[in-house]
């Protein structure tokens, strides 16, 4: 079993940066694909960011590519969302996610674990 909780969530101007941290509990995490997701009102949960469990293989959004960085520190249990450039666009309660597969997905029905997200909000 692994738990995941978020956080670094906050308001922002547009342009600003956030950083983003999720730490896990479980001794599996480091073998885990991780990922990054977000749900604004109104709308579908999308992708933003994943991770493999060596870092080797990264992906990102298309929104995102340029803006955001996701990282991991298997030694700290613990992933990263590096937000910068913000827009007001990007607001919505970001999660983060793995799974038990080491392959990144965007497909969210894949991921085995969630956490509790964490609200992101950006004023123009």
């Amino acid at each position: 079993q692994v738990q995941l909780v978020e956080s670094g969530g906050g308001l922002v101007q547009a342009g600003g940066s956030l950083r983003l941290s999720c730490a896990a509990s479980g001794r599996t995490f480091s073998t885990y694909a991780l990922g990054w997701f977000r749900q604004a009102p109104g709308k579908e949960r999308e992708f933003v960011a994943g991770i493999s469990w060596r870092g080797r293989s990264i992906y990102y959004a298309e929104p995102v590519k340029g803006r955001f960085t996701i990282s991991r520190d298997n030694a700290k249990n613990t992933v990263y969302l590096q937000m910068n450039n913000l827009k007001p666009e990007d607001t919505a309660v970001y999660y983060c996610a793995a799974r038990t597969t080491n392959v990144v997905t965007t497909n969210k029905s894949a991921y085995d674990y969630w956490g509790q997200g964490t609200q992101v909000t950006v004023s123009s």
